[in-house]
């Protein structure tokens, strides 16, 4: 758990910075509280939120800056949001901002690989006086300890013992294996300090480190391996920091630059596989290290990179590129290649079409088609000219077997001699292809060739005499032919005046008969 304060400010420019990161998807306001009813019956605008919090400071003028910023944190995602809500209540009551009439906003954010919150408030109280921010990054690391019931001089004393289990060979190697634990380490008189949260959590005679260093321990092999990986990184990052993010979570890696921010003059790795340090320049030079690519650069990497991917794999989908493509920091979405944090450049044509066509084949294979029939109806429906690219399937799903039996349990129920509509109430789409019948769950995506299973496909097919054999011992009740017997002639039933024998057939009910729009003229 790390909980970081942020620069103070007078404009509470921390707001705005949130609210960007809002509006770009990557963050979400997950409570706004004590804005004396902003936000209630409207959403607050970012201006409305940042002058109440001004209004609300302005009562104590003797605080410049009254910003307080938090970026509060776990380890991946080892806590929910919601937990990590309630955990950031219990510290902000701890540091002295959690008081009734304490105005707060918390957004979530989502651009990073664990559950973090980002806090800002006023360094006014409720009550108008300062709250006390006297050695605040120091306690605020006793807070978390106390909240987790951490053993800081424990906890300090197993990461001490895990960092002299690694292969180093001098004073600067193991620091930095202990930077990438969160500690800073110096020496001074002879005397070595680890300082973690603003504070000195342990001391080491400086001499005890001779007996520690490992001369000569070195994996050539390692070495040549993480110099090809670097250089493949290198090609797809834009910055230092995206390499150093990237080596870390594929590879357990860590990158330790020295020197300025902007300007290192050099760096180690530090394998936690391994449990080794190696000193960069022997894996790696510096000026070949951060080698970056241009934008231009990029595109044409990414152009050369999905070229060579539809060569390999002619029937790739978006779906399989998105994943590979995370490694350019990129995308597509409608033909267009969208890069993460730089331009972004549409598709060439020929590229566009072959993987939309792939997309429509991933959805005729997602029915397993079984026969060349199969695939050909499949092409029509999804579109798709090149049926030589899908693949037939050899096996069924047992969802297949059981769309079988419920339509096999409608062809044998003796009362449905039509038993298209029974089909259709069972979930299933019935459709014609030529001389073919297919039954379809597009829910599911499974076919069944009706004719190939054995069905009548008479019994698909609307005939208004089907059914003569169940009526034929009710001979009065049959549909009127429309022309009238000589019988009936001779009784004076006909083309007379009393028509009604003639009126409301066709599914009319009687009730219906003496509704002029349905007489015959």
């Amino acid at each position: 758990m790390i909980a970081t304060i942020l620069p103070s400010s007078a404009n509470f420019h921390a707001v705005l910075y949130n609210e960007r990161k809002v509006a770009k998807g990557v963050a979400r306001l997950i409570e706004i509280k004590n804005f004396k009813g902003i936000g209630v019956l409207s959403e607050a605008t970012p201006d409305e939120k940042v002058a109440y919090l001004k209004e609300y400071s302005s009562v104590n003028r003797k605080i410049q800056n009254t910003q307080f910023h938090l970026a509060i944190s776990c380890k991946g995602h080892e806590m929910t949001e919601e937990e990590l809500l309630k955990f950031a209540h219990s510290y902000l009551k701890e540091m002295g901002y959690g008081e009734d009439g304490q105005p707060l906003l918390i957004y979530s954010h989502y651009d990073t690989d664990n559950t973090h919150l980002h806090i800002v408030t006023s360094r006014v109280g409720p009550d108008g006086k300062k709250i006390n921010d006297h050695n605040e990054r120091r306690r605020s690391q006793s807070v978390i300890d106390k909240l987790l019931g951490t053993d800081r001089k424990k906890t300090v004393e197993e990461d001490f013992e895990k960092a002299k289990g690694y292969s180093f060979s001098t004073f600067a190697q193991f620091k930095a294996v202990m930077s990438t634990m969160g500690y800073e380490v110096y020496e001074k008189d002879d005397t070595v300090y680890i300082k973690k949260g603003g504070r000195v959590q342990m001391k080491v005679p400086f001499v005890d480190f001779n007996e520690l260093y490992k001369y000569g321990a070195s994996d050539k092999a390692r070495a040549r391996q993480l110099r090809a990986i670097l250089k493949k990184y290198r090609a797809t990052c834009s910055n230092k920091e995206e390499l150093q993010k990237e080596m870390k979570t594929k590879f357990g890696v860590d990158i330790v630059f020295f020197g300025k921010k902007d300007s290192p003059y050099g760096y180690m790795l530090i394998d936690h596989n391994k449990k080794m340090v190696l000193h960069g320049a022997r894996v790696l030079g510096m000026d070949e290290l951060l080698d970056f690519a241009t934008p231009e650069e990029r595109i044409w990497r990414v152009e050369s990179f999905l070229d060579s991917l539809l060569q390999l794999n002619p029937k790739i989908t978006q779906t399989e590129i998105f994943q590979k493509l995370r490694q350019h920091r990129a995308y597509i979405k409608k033909g267009s290649v969208i890069f993460y944090d730089g331009p972004t450049f549409n598709l060439k044509p020929y590229m566009a079409d072959a993987i939309d066509r792939n997309n429509r084949i991933s959805w005729v294979e997602s029915f397993k088609p079984t026969s060349k029939e199969e695939v050909d109806f499949l092409c029509k429906m999804g579109k798709v000219n090149r049926t030589d690219l899908v693949s037939i399937s050899t096996n069924k799903s047992a969802q297949w077997q059981t769309m079988i039996n419920d339509i096999r349990t409608i062809f044998n129920d003796p009362d449905k001699v039509y038993v298209k509509p029974a089909i259709k109430a069972a979930g299933y789409k019935v459709l014609k292809d030529g001389d073919n019948y297919f039954a379809v769950d597009f829910t599911n995506h499974i076919i069944v060739n009706l004719g190939e299973e054995g069905f009548n496909l008479r019994r698909l097919e609307w005939q208004p005499n089907i059914n003569k054999q169940q009526k034929k011992n009710k001979p009065q009740q049959q549909k009127p032919s429309g022309r009238p017997t000589k019988k009936m002639k001779d009784l004076g039933v006909g083309r007379g005046d009393n028509r009604e024998w003639e009126v409301g057939y066709k599914g009319r009910r009687y009730d219906d008969i003496d509704d002029e729009n349905t007489l015959k003229r």
